[in-house]
C-alpha cells in the first residue's frame, strides 16, 4: 500500500468509530486494505439509496457522521432481522450485495405519500420499450403473468395498450433515464417502480443492463415484474422473507404462482378481495370510522395491560377490558416495526411483557414499546417447517402458551422457555366445538375465546366445551 493510501485508511478508522484498528485488520476486513475502502464504499452507497430519509450524502459527511451512519445499519440490520450491532459485518455486507429492488426500505415516503391507491378497478398498462434479452413475445407473457398475481387476488382487472399514455408505464431504461432515480448497471438495482397516482405513478421500470430471461438463470423478468408491480398498486417493502415484496431478489416460478399470505393481506387491505369486488369496509380508513362488516375477522387478540387489542391488516382496535368502547388506530402508528398484518400475539401479564408475531419473525414489547429487533420464531422452538404463527394466547393457571398453526397447535413452558413434548396436537381433538382453523385467541375472565373467521367461541376450561357462539365483530362494538 502506497503512504497516500495508508494515511486515509488510518484518518477513515480514526473519524468513523465502527471498528477497532490496529496494525492487523480487522475481522470485517478479512481481505486487502484496497478491498475495505470498497466494502466502505458499497455500505454507503446502499444506505444512502435504501435508508436516507434527507437524500444522499456526500462522502465527507459519510466520515464526519459515524454516528448517523451507524443508526442507518441499525435500521437496516433490523429491517431484514440481522443481529443490530450497527457494524458492517460480514452477514450485513452480503445483504447488502444481493441484487434487489430500488424502493428504499424505511418510511421516507417519497415515492409513497400517505397510502394512495387506484381508485379504479380497471387498470391499463403499456410495455413502452422493450429488452434486447428477451423476444417481444417473452416479455409481453412475463408482464401478463407479473400482474395476473395480484388480479388473482383482488378485484383489479387489467388491460394493455398499445398507444397513448397507459395507468402503468412499463419501460426498459439505462442509466440516468430522466425520473431522478438513475439506473446502476449490472446487479444492484435490478428495477423501480412508482405509487399510484398522477405522472409517473404506477410506472414500472427495469434496468436495461441487466440479463433478464424466462427461467432462473439471469434475472427472471416475471419475478421482478410481479414484485414491481406490487408498489405500482400501493405496497413498500415487506420485512417478511417468504413475501413477493421482501426487497431482495430471489426466484419465482411463474407457472402455478400465487401471492404468499403476506402479500394477500397487503394488497386485499387496500382493495378487498377478488370474491366481494368491494374495498374492506372494516379497515377504519381513520379513526372516527365505524364501518362494520358482519363478516369481520381477526388477525391477532391479545390482552395488553388492562387493555383488549383486536388486529386486522393495518389496523387495531383498543378496548378497555371491562367497557364497551373501542378506538381505532392504524397499527403503524403504535408499532411502526410492525407496521401492518400481525399474524398473532399474546402478554404473559406476570413478566410485563407481550409477543407479537409476523411471519418468520417475532418482537418483544412492554407496554407499546418495542424492546429490540426482530428474532427469529424459532427461538421457541417450532420445527423448521413452521414459518409463521396463526394464533397464540397465554394460559395463566398452566403458565403455558398454545401457539396454533394450520389446524394443529402447540404448547410453549414459559417458566422453563422450552417447547413441551408430544406436539403438535390437533385443535379439534382438544377443544371440542371450535369449528375451523383458529385466527386468535386470548383468555379472560377464566374463559378462552377462540377467533375462527367471523366467529368468536367462548369454551369453558373446566367443562372442556364451548358454550357460546358470537360474531367476532361484537367485541369491537359492531
Amino acid at each position: 500500500m502506497d503512504a497516500k493510501r495508508s494515511v486515509l485508511f488510518w484518518m477513515l478508522c480514526s473519524w468513523l468509530h465502527l471498528w477497532n484498528c490496529s496494525s492487523a485488520a480487522p475481522a470485517l476486513f478479512a481481505f486487502s486494505r484496497t478491498t475495505n475502502f470498497r466494502e466502505l464504499y458499497t455500505a454507503k452507497e446502499y444506505l444512502d439509496k435504501y435508508y436516507s430519509t434527507k437524500g444522499r450524502m456526500h462522502m465527507a459527511e459519510m466520515v464526519s457522521g459515524d454516528v448517523l451512519l451507524s443508526r442507518k445499519i441499525k435500521k437496516m440490520q433490523e429491517f431484514f432481522g440481522l443481529q443490530a450491532t450497527g457494524k458492517l459485518d460480514y452477514s450485513t455486507m452480503a445483504v447488502m450485495n444481493k441484487p434487489r429492488c430500488g424502493m428504499p426500505d424505511v418510511a421516507n415516503y417519497h415515492l409513497f405519500p400517505g397510502e394512495p391507491k387506484w381508485q379504479k378497478s380497471t387498470l391499463t398498462y403499456r410495455i413502452a420499450k422493450y429488452t434486447s434479452s428477451m423476444s417481444r413475445l417473452e416479455v409481453d407473457q412475463a408482464i401478463d403473468m407479473g400482474l395476473k398475481a395480484w388480479s388473482d387476488a383482488t378485484p383489479l382487472n387489467f388491460v394493455r395498450t398499445n398507444q397513448g399514455e397507459a395507468d402503468i408505464m412499463i419501460s426498459f431504461e439505462s442509466g440516468d433515464h430522466g425520473d431522478s432515480y438513475p439506473f446502476d448497471g449490472p446487479r444492484g438495482t435490478l428495477a423501480h417502480a412508482f405509487a399510484p397516482g398522477e405522472g409517473l405513478g404506477g410506472d414500472t421500470h427495469f434496468d436495461n443492463a441487466e440479463r433478464w430471461t424466462t427461467g432462473a438463470i439471469g434475472f427472471n423478468l416475471f419475478t421482478v415484474a410481479a414484485h414491481e408491480f406490487g408498489h405500482a398498486l400501493g405496497l413498500g417493502h415487506s420485512s417478511d422473507p417468504s413475501a413477493l415484496m421482501y426487497p431482495t431478489y430471489k426466484y419465482q416460478h411463474p407457472i402455478g404462482f400465487r401471492l404468499p399470505k403476506d402479500d394477500v393481506k397487503g394488497i386485499q387491505a387496500l382493495y378487498g378481495n377478488k370474491k366481494s369486488g368491494q374495498e374492506k369496509s372494516i379497515i377504519p380508513q381513520t379513526p372516527n370510522s365505524h364501518h362494520c362488516d358482519p363478516n369481520l375477522s381477526f388477525d391477532a387478540v391479545t390482552v395488553l395491560g388492562n387493555e383488549l387489542l383486536f388486529f386486522k391488516d393495518r389496523s387495531f382496535w383498543r378496548r378497555q377490558a371491562h367497557l364497551a368502547s373501542v378506538r381505532p388506530s392504524s397499527i403503524a402508528s403504535s408499532f411502526p416495526q410492525l407496521m401492518s398484518n400481525v399474524d398473532a400475539a399474546y402478554e404473559v401479564a406476570e413478566k410485563g411483557t407481550a409477543y407479537f408475531f409476523k411471519g418468520p419473525h417475532y418482537w418483544a414489547t412492554r407496554g407499546l414499546q418495542i424492546q429490540g429487533p426482530p428474532r427469529p420464531i424459532h427461538d421457541f422452538g417450532f420445527p423448521s417447517n413452521v414459518q409463521a404463527i396463526d394464533a397464540a394466547i397465554y394460559l395463566k393457571s398452566s403458565r403455558k402458551t398454545l401457539f396454533f398453526v394450520g389446524e394443529d397447535f402447540y404448547s410453549y413452558d414459559e417458566a422453563n422457555r422450552i417447547m413441551e413434548r408430544d406436539y403438535p396436537k390437533t385443535t379439534d381433538d382438544e377443544f371440542s366445538g371450535v369449528e375451523g382453523n383458529v385466527d386468535a385467541a386470548v383468555e379472560v375472565n377464566g374463559f378462552i375465546y377462540f377467533f375462527s373467521g367471523p366467529e368468536a367461541y367462548k369454551y369453558d376450561i373446566e367443562k372442556e366445551d364451548v358454550v357460546s357462539v358470537v360474531k367476532s365483530g361484537s367485541w369491537i362494538g359492531c
